[in-house]
Order: C-alpha cells, then sequence, then structure tokens
C-alpha cells in the first residue's frame, strides 16, 4: 500500500485547482539513463518516500518483474503538489519504461501528457529510444520538452574529463537534441520548443548523486560558475551537492516554467489528435479543456495489479467531468459501462474521487476495456480521438497453449486482457494446432507477457520466432471461383495497396470501424482515390483492404460476414509460408448468391473465397519480406572496426558513421532474426563491454533472393507444411469456367 502524505489536498487540487497551475507530463528516456532514480525524488518530494531512499528504492518500479531485471516495464503515475514563489502547483507524472519492448506504455503515456522531460545520460549521450522519445512526445503527440543531462557524475568520477571536456559533452547533447526538435516539431513550434541552459530549459546532474541543477538553481547556490561540481567531487562532499542543489527542484522548475498547463496545451494538442469537428460544442469544450462541457476522454493505460489481476484503466479527461457512479459510453466497443471506483494513481494504488474533471488523469475500476479506447457520456454523438502511433510492430512471435486442454476457453480471455493492456502485442487463435500465436515487437515483450499469463493460466510457451510478411510484386489475375456445389460465383482481384493509404492506416488516420463518408473523403484527399471507390471499403486488417466494387449482386450481404472472416483469416496466413500479408488490396467485381440460403453455408462461400485470394495472390509474384532493425552503436574508435565486421557478418550494412570526439557513434540496419543469436555478445566481447548500443524497427524489406526459399521451406516445415510451394493449380478445382 503507498501511503499518500496528503490526500485530502489533493483530491481537493484534482478537482478545484487552478488550470494554469497544473501540470501533466511524461518522463522519457532510453534504458539505463537513470529515468526511475531520478523519478525517486519526485516521489520524495510527494512524501510517499524517506530521503534515505530517493535514488535508491526505485519506488516507481513497483512489480515484481521491473525489480529483478532493473527495468522499468510499466507506466507508474504520480501525484504530488509543489509550492514555487507563492503558488501550489499539482503535477501529475507518468514515469515511462527505456526498453523499446515497452515503447508503447510511452506512446500512451504520452497522450495523456501535455508535456515531457527527455532524460540523456551523459556518458552515453543521445541514443536510439532518445530519438523514438523526442519524436513521439513532440512530433506524434504534440507534448512541448525539457531536457534533463543525467549522469555528469560518470564523466567527473569514471572518466576523469576536465571541465572543459564535460561542458563538451553536454553542448554536443543540447545540440543533438534540439537539432531532433528542430526536424520533428510542427513549424510554428520548432523554434520555441528548442532547449538551452541559458534559459532554464536544461537541468544538468546526476540522479544517483541526488543533484541536479538550472542556470537559475545554480545562481540561487551562490555560485555562478559550474565548476563548484568538480571541486565537491574533489573532496567526496556529494552531501553538499544533495543540499544545495536539490534535482527535484531544478526538474520542477523547469516543468512551471517551460510546459505548458492543460488548458494552454489542448488548444494546439486537439487538433492534432482529434478529427471532429472543432466548431461545435464539443469541439470547443476540447479546445478549451472545458470541465462543464460534454465528457470526452481517453483511456491510456490498463494497469493489472500483479497479485490480483484486477485491471485498473487509466486516461485522461479532455473535456467535461467524470463521476464515480456514473455510465459512460465507450466509443469503438459500442457499450455503456459503470463507473464503479473513481480516483487517481499513486504508484499502484487509487486515490478515491468523486468527480475528476477536464485537465486531469483518472483511474477507473469496474470494467476493462482496451488501452486507446475513447469514451463519451451517453447519448452524445461526437467520434473519439486518433489511433496512438507506435514505434513498432509485432515482428516475433511464440506459440502457447494450455497445459489443460480445458482451459482453452479461459486462456483466450486471460490472453485478451494483457493485449487490451499493451496492443503493441497481438494474438490469434491457430485452429490448425490449437495453439495461440502470441506476437510482439521482440522476445522481451514476449517473455513478459508469457511470465503473466502463465501465472493465470498454466501454459506451455514454445520457442521465439521471427514472424515474416508476404508482400506482392504487382497486380495479381482477375479470378472468377465457384462455391463446392457450384450454386455461388465469386470474382476478385489482388494488387498492391498504395503506399499513401499505408501510411494513413499505420496513422490510425483510416480504419475499419470509420464512417465511410469520412474515411471515403480522407482516401480521396490524401491518397487520390475515388471517394465512390473508397466507400465501398468493407474492411481493414493491419495493413490490407478488402473492397467490394461489385455492382448490382443480389443478396451479397448474406456472405458479407463470411468473406470478411476469410479475408482476414488470409492476412494472417498467406499462400507461400503462411504468413501474414503486408499491402494488399482485394477488390470483389462480381459474385453470384443463390437465392436459397440453404445453398450459401460457411463452408461454400470458403472454398470459393479462399481458392480466389490464393491464386490472385499467386499471380502476383508475391515474395518474402522480413523485419528490420536499425542498431545504433557507440563504442570507442579502436573497436570501430570490430564493429563494422559484426554488423556486416550478420547481414547488416552500416548507414552513417559520426565522430563524437573520443567515440564514433556507428548507425546500421540489420535484420530481426540475427539479434536472436549472439549479436549482444558479440558486441560486448568486441569491445571488452564498453559499447552501448540500442536498436529500433525500421520497417520490413524484401528476404535476399538467394536465401529466400530455403527461408520458406524452413517456415513451412516448421509449421508442419507440405515441402512443396503452393501453386495456383491447388485451387484449380474451385475456378469457374463459363459453360
Amino acid at each position: 500500500m503507498v501511503r499518500v502524505k496528503n490526500p485530502d489536498e489533493i483530491r481537493a487540487m484534482v478537482k478545484d485547482h487552478p488550470m494554469e497551475l497544473r501540470r501533466v507530463f511524461s518522463i522519457a528516456a532510453h534504458i539505463d539513463h537513470g529515468k526511475t532514480t531520478t523519478s525517486d525524488y519526485l516521489l520524495r518530494r510527494a512524501g510517499l518516500m524517506s530521503d534515505h531512499d530517493a535514488g535508491s528504492k526505485l519506488m516507481t518500479d513497483s512489480d515484481e518483474e521491473e525489480q529483478e531485471r532493473g527495468i522499468t516495464i510499466f507506466t507508474s503515475v504520480v501525484l504530488l503538489s509543489y509550492e514555487f514563489k507563492g503558488q501550489t502547483y499539482l503535477f501529475e507524472i507518468n514515469d515511462t519504461p527505456g526498453h523499446i519492448s515497452f515503447t508503447g506504455e510511452v506512446s500512451r503515456a504520452l497522450r495523456g501528457s501535455d508535456g515531457a522531460i527527455i532524460l540523456v545520460d551523459a556518458l552515453e549521450g543521445v541514443m536510439t529510444q532518445t530519438e523514438t522519445n523526442i519524436r513521439l512526445a513532440v512530433g506524434e503527440e504534440m507534448c512541448k520538452p525539457v531536457l534533463f543531462i543525467n549522469k555528469v557524475d560518470r564523466l567527473i568520477s569514471e572518466l576523469k574529463l576536465p571541465p572543459k571536456k564535460v561542458f563538451e559533452r553536454i553542448d554536443t547533447i543540447i545540440s543533438q537534441v534540439n537539432a531532433l526538435i528542430r526536424k520533428i516539431a510542427p513549424k510554428e513550434f520548432a523554434k520555441d520548443w528548442q532547449v538551452s541552459f541559458a534559459k532554464n530549459s536544461v537541468a544538468i546532474g546526476s540522479a544517483k548523486d541526488g543533484w541536479a541543477f538550472t542556470l537559475d538553481i545554480l545562481k540561487e547556490s551562490g555560485h555562478n560558475d559550474p565548476s563548484i561540481v568538480f571541486e565537491k567531487y574533489a573532496e567526496n562532499d556529494k552531501q553538499w551537492l544533495r543540499d544545495n542543489l536539490h534535482l527535484e527542484d531544478s526538474l520542477l522548475r523547469m516543468v512551471i516554467q517551460h510546459l505548458p498547463s492543460p488548458a494552454d496545451a489542448q488548444k494546439y494538442k486537439i487538433p492534432k489528435i482529434w478529427g471532429g469537428d472543432l466548431e461545435s460544442e464539443v469541439g470547443q469544450a476540447l479546445l478549451n479543456c472545458d470541465r462543464n462541457g460534454p465528457l470526452l476522454g481517453m483511456i491510456t493505460k490498463v494497469f493489472i495489479d500483479p497479485k490480483s489481476k484486477r485491471p485498473t484503466l487509466i486516461g485522461r479527461v479532455f473535456s467535461g467531468t467524470i463521476r464515480a457512479g456514473q455510465n459512460i459510453q465507450l466509443i469503438s466497443q459500442k457499450k455503456k459501462v459503470p463507473v464503479k471506483r473513481l480516483g487517481v494513481m499513486e504508484i499502484t494504488d487509487i486515490l478515491d474521487c468523486d468527480e475528476i474533471p477536464a485537465g486531469n488523469l483518472f483511474a477507473v475500476f469496474g470494467f476493462i476495456a482496451p488501452s486507446g479506447e475513447s469514451f463519451i457520456e451517453p447519448g452524445l454523438d461526437a467520434p473519439g480521438f486518433e489511433e496512438i502511433t507506435y514505434a513498432a510492430e509485432p515482428v516475433v512471435s511464440r506459440a502457447i497453449e494450455a497445459v489443460d486442454p480445458q482451459d482453452i476457453a479461459k486462456l483466450g480471455d486471460v490472453v485478451s486482457k494483457w493485449i487490451m493492456a499493451d496492443p503493441t502485442a497481438s494474438f490469434r487463435h491457430d485452429k490448425e494446432s490449437n495453439k495461440y500465436i502470441l506476437a510482439g515487437i521482440d522476445p522481451l515483450q514476449i517473455e513478459i507477457l508469457t511470465k503473466r499469463i502463465h501465472e493465470q493460466v498454466k501454459i506451455r510457451v514454445f520457442d521465439p520466432i521471427i514472424v515474416y510478411r508476404e508482400r506482392i510484386s504487382h497486380a495479381g489475375e482477375e479470378i472468377h471461383t465457384k462455391s463446392p456445389n457450384g450454386h455461388n460465383r465469386l470474382k476478385l482481384y489482388i494488387e498492391p495497396l498504395d503506399e499513401k493509404a499505408i501510411e494513413l492506416i499505420k496513422k490510425g488516420e483510416i480504419t475499419a470501424g470509420q464512417n465511410e463518408k469520412e474515411r471515403a473523403a480522407i482516401l480521396r484527399d490524401k491518397a487520390g482515390w475515388d471517394a465512390k471507390f473508397a466507400r465501398k471499403i468493407w474492411d481493414i486488417e493491419g495493413q490490407n483492404m478488402l473492397i467490394d466494387a461489385s455492382t448490382g449482386v443480389q443478396r451479397m450481404d448474406r456472405i458479407k460476414q463470411y468473406v470478411i472472416q476469410i479475408f482476414k483469416d488470409f492476412t494472417y496466413s498467406a499462400s507461400i509460408a503462411k504468413e501474414p500479408t503486408l499491402g494488399l488490396k482485394v477488390v470483389i467485381t462480381d459474385a453470384t448468391i443463390h437465392t436459397d440460403p440453404a445453398h450459401t453455408g460457411f463452408s461454400e462461400i470458403l472454398g470459393m473465397t479462399t481458392a480466389a485470394l490464393n491464386i490472385s495472390f499467386l499471380t502476383a509474384e508475391p515474395h518474402l519480406y522480413e523485419p528490420m532493425l536499425r542498431v545504433d552503436i557507440k563504442t570507442p574508435k579502436e573497436y570501430m572496426g570490430s564493429i563494422m565486421t559484426i554488423i556486416n557478418q550478420n547481414r547488416g550494412r552500416v548507414e552513417d558513421t559520426i565522430d563524437e570526439g573520443e567515440q564514433m557513434r556507428i548507425r546500421g540496419i540489420i535484420p530481426t532474426v540475427q539479434t536472436l543469436g549472439d549479436f549482444a555478445e558479440n558486441i560486448r566481447s568486441a569491445t571488452s563491454g564498453r559499447a552501448f548500443w540500442g536498436y529500433e524497427f525500421t520497417g520490413f524489406e524484401q528476404v535476399p533472393a538467394s536465401m529466400e526459399k530455403e527461408i520458406i521451406l524452413e517456415i513451412r516445415k516448421r509449421k508442419g507444411l507440405s515441402e512443396e510451394i503452393p501453386t495456383p493449380e491447388n485451387w484449380a478445382r474451385f475456378v469457374y469456367k463459363r459453360q
């Protein structure tokens, strides 16, 4: 149980505190850059831990798995009040993970935030996940940044760098961060959102040793010269630094001075994340963060208690007020749910509140819904928020099955709940093997998920495998097929979905459940589609689309859901290796449906639809594509040649080398499958453990022609398929030939 020092004060502030004295922000960093250690000092300020524990207890890593691994896996939420210049401020803070496996937690936290503290290790500098966090915060979720450069003690104590070299390193980090902000930020914010030590939007310090300073904090200590830090380390007087350069004061003052209030932030954030009419009553309430307006909010996190396994939903109220005991309408799920318990989170516990107005994070207990779900008050006609953008896709999978066959249904329910909590993972039931296929960003994410699932349902977990994609090279033939009984016919063709449409799907601007007129207008305006054709979309699954372009076909509605389901199944298990598809546009051009429903059952529609999909797909010259990672490695210069050799030996390629003084930064692309082996260990061995590295998903590339057939056969063998790669002849019996 978390002890909240001033619960009544926090409740009152959540309900009634002036909007200009509120800040909602996230702390984001590359793994092991010291983010959770930094958060300890904010918890100390909130009265949730002692001075002695601050910096070592890692209290926001409350989960046993986090403590065991020494990494943050789940976002933690903390509220605290802070006095500054006679004013009391309310802070609502998300401590987010730094590992790429859990980057979805960062995306979701930023959706509910107005600003971000970007934290960078002074020794490692700007790393892959730093860049990803800046892209997500500044580019996707419109969160204004400030910068904390942590672990400066390592430059002084470990590297023994003189002040001039330390200041040069800090200046380089600030310049790199600002270069990213200029590149990513919307044009109108590119200049104002850059960070500056002179303007107190950069703090420098050491979370481990408990100190930090901005320019103002340094002056308040009676010193204008940062060299005082070197003097105190030379005297081994870290306590002076901790007593006089308070870490939390530096960070919280940056937040006050540079990050926006919810009311200010929503004026530019809402047009980015909400596609409705901004001139409407709802639109104006959102722009003004109006607590008296219509209720509209979003669930950004599902917290599943590690012990009870009960879900608590965390999110943001953007307009109106949510109240305990009321019903709310989930937009995507199209159902009403009760708010049985309402409050705000303090790490793992709910601090109960009877109502929470716009501009606040909230926690609700009593139902479950996916992260990213929008909600409104019942009876309100308003669209939900745009889908959250994630930095990675599921490219690694593991099959799981219940130890007890009677638990198969329970397993499905448990897995579904965990996927609601983390939509960057996915799962499906493989009917042939009767196993669930769990896919995620990398093996670590899958390992954590399977461990959680096993705690509720005993499961067997099979070895991790890379998930490839099957993609066509050009349009396939238009195929006319018949059902096994000969009474129904279907004509369709498959062609590549254009890149603009794929990008709109990836960004969440077009979805399967969207209003067809709204979706068609977006495709017309942003992808150049004919609007009439675009209104005929039946389904979107992954980055694939099903369109009914037929005209005058009677009884088409009778088979519509069958065809959609068969299309969905095909996108997960295509022709050459039963791998998922990428970028397909399936277009139905004609059909004949028998008048008697007895002749239009699922098995009849299955045969002709499956045949048409496979034949057209195989005539479109499909190839296998593999997921790729961008690797970012910093190494002492003498090891540069060894690192480049390792990248090349693992079918990778070096894209850039950057001289950063004592170190070289090597950036390259490598197939994900290569990282399942000894890649990391080889880097450590080749550099005597002195290299820093990270990676991020960067897309799919075609498997080299010399390896493609071998890999396809390996996949087919693993799945228990015949070694013979299918051809259109396999489905020839379903082809309709006019008599």
